[in-house]
Parts: structure tokens; C-alpha cells; sequence
């Protein structure tokens, strides 16, 4: 089947239109996620541990290793037609070794929660499931537009995000995540990186952070590291205050992001409002 110039994926390779009984590998968590949205989940052969949604549908599929250390043997036997990859997610050399064995690599790189629509469009395209696609693209579209419109009137906030401790870790502004925070008026520090995950120093990036954000994923932060962060950042003499995350509402992109992007605008308007009972404006005739 002659490949489709409407399906090109992130990396300029076309794919053409798969046959039913295509047997699909996906090494992304949020995207094994959206090809089970899609309606594909009786042709996942192959998944990564850290594919855990929607957990009924992925119990019983075969796992190949992690995101970056995928056992190349074990997705050998399994014999998949399609394996999905992203840029970010998976190794370079390990995606050129499967594409030794296997007909079909489609690589990903969604850099912005309106690259989702392409996405869509990509996955559901390559797999006959145009339809459900459109669904989740009209979804998207109203997602992004009720979260614009719910932070409209909320002052833009620099915030660092943290994903890792032991060295601190964040995430620079031309990534998926930066990108989504931005969306809700949340500007990531520090605004200009060297890498995309850089290491940091604390005592430099929170400067002029209003909030930190620890993420729960990759590094889980929980109430504890929290606790310990507010103090030494009190002993900083900052007074940026400091909240969990969910780290799959922010960072997945495929289906998830429509559910994130509500749940980041929430969010957002929720310690908005906390902010100002902590700081009322000052009333007339008072300074």
C-alpha cells in the first residue's frame, strides 16, 4: 500500500493506511493511553512498564521494558507491524536497532497541547479510526478554549517546576509542559535554559518564582519533600510558596491533555483564589 502524504510523522517519514490486523507496539505511556482511546486496544501486542493507562485494557499486554530500556528481544517474538516511539521519551540508537526488524516506526514529538490535533490525526489516520480522532480533536479545541477563558483574568505567575531531586531538575519553556502551564498563565523559570531538563541550583531558579511545583512523575514528590522544601526556601528568603502537581496532567500529551488542560485551569483558579484571602486588596481610605 502506497504510503499517505497526510500521515507523516515527527521524524518526515509517510505511512500509509495499516491493515486491519495490524499489530501495534507503543513505547509511550500517553500514547499507549490514546491508541486505547482510539478503540485499538485488541491490537496492542506491546507496551512499556510505565504504560499503566487505561489499567483494564493494558493488563494483559506483554511488556517490553521501560521508556529507554526496551528489551529488543522480547518485542522481537512478539512480532509488532507498527511500534510508536517519541523523540523525547526513547533513545535514538535504540529506535534505529528496531527499526531493523520491524516494517513500521512512527515517531511522535507533540511540543504544544495544540499539537495534540495532529496527533490525533496521526494515530487515528495510520489505524482507520478517523471518526474517533475528530472526537478527541473537537474535545481538544474546547479544552484549550475553557481553560484560556477560565485564566483570562488571572495575572500571569512565574513558577518553577521541579522534576526530579538529588540534583534539582525543571523543564525549559520550549517543552510540552512548559507549554501547557502556559496555556493557564503560568510561565516556567528559569525562562532561559541550556538544556531542556536541566539540573538547577535552587538558590538561582526560584528567584522571582511565585510558586513551586513538584511534580509526581518522573521523581514522585509527596507531602514530605514539600514540607522540607517550604523550609528551605524560608531559609532562602523566598517567599514563593510551594504545591503538588500531577505530573501526567501536565506532561501527557494524547488524550490525557484534554482532562489535563481542566484540571490545570482548576488548579490554577483554585490557588488563585487562595492567594488572594492570604493578601486582600487593601479596602478605600485604607494604605
Amino acid at each position: 500500500m502506497a504510503a499517505d502524504p497526510d500521515f507523516v510523522d515527527a521524524a518526515g517519514v509517510a505511512h500509509s493506511r495499516a491493515a486491519a490486523d495490524a499489530r501495534i507496539a507503543c513505547l509511550v505511556p500517553s500514547i499507549t493511553e490514546l491508541v486505547c482511546e482510539l478503540g485499538l486496544a485488541g491490537q496492542l501486542v506491546a507496551r512499556t512498564g510505565f504504560c499503566v493507562h487505561p489499567r483494564a485494557a493494558v493488563a494483559g499486554v506483554a511488556k517490553v521494558g521501560g521508556t529507554k530500556d526496551v528489551d529488543l528481544e522480547r518485542l522481537r517474538l512478539l512480532a509488532p507491524s507498527h511500534v510508536i516511539v517519541n523523540i523525547d521519551e526513547n533513545r535514538k540508537p535504540v529506535v534505529d536497532d528496531i527499526r531493523r526488524f520491524v516494517p513500521h516506526v512512527i515517531v511522535t514529538h507533540p511540543n504544544a497541547p495544540e499539537d495534540n490535533i495532529a496527533l490525533y490525526g496521526l494515530i487515528g489516520g495510520i489505524f482507520d479510526r478517523a471518526a474517533a480522532a475528530q472526537k478527541l480533536v473537537d474535545a481538544l479545541r474546547a479544552a484549550l478554549g475553557a481553560a484560556l477563558e477560565a485564566c483570562a483574568r488571572l495575572p500571569r505567575e512565574k513558577v518553577l517546576y521541579l522534576i526530579w531531586k538529588d540534583p534539582w531538575m525543571t523543564v525549559a519553556r520550549d517543552t510540552y509542559l512548559a507549554r501547557t502551564l502556559a496555556v493557564t498563565g503560568w510561565d516556567t523559570v528559569p525562562e532561559v535554559c541550556a538544556a531542556r531538563y536541566p539540573q538547577i541550583e535552587l538558590t538561582s531558579a526560584v528567584q522571582g518564582a511565585t510558586r513551586v511545583l513538584l511534580s509526581s512523575e518522573p521523581f514522585r514528590f509527596r507531602a514530605t519533600h514539600a514540607a522540607a522544601l517550604r523550609s528551605q526556601l524560608e531559609a532562602l528568603g523566598s517567599a514563593a510558596s510551594v504545591h503538588l502537581i500531577d505530573g501526567e496532567m501536565t506532561s501527557w500529551y494524547g488524550s490525557r491533555a484534554i482532562a489535563g488542560l481542566a484540571y490545570l485551569a482548576n488548579l490554577r483558579k483554585k490557588l488563585g483564589a487562595r492567594s488572594m484571602r492570604s493578601h486582600p486588596a487593601p479596602q478605600h481610605g485604607m494604605p
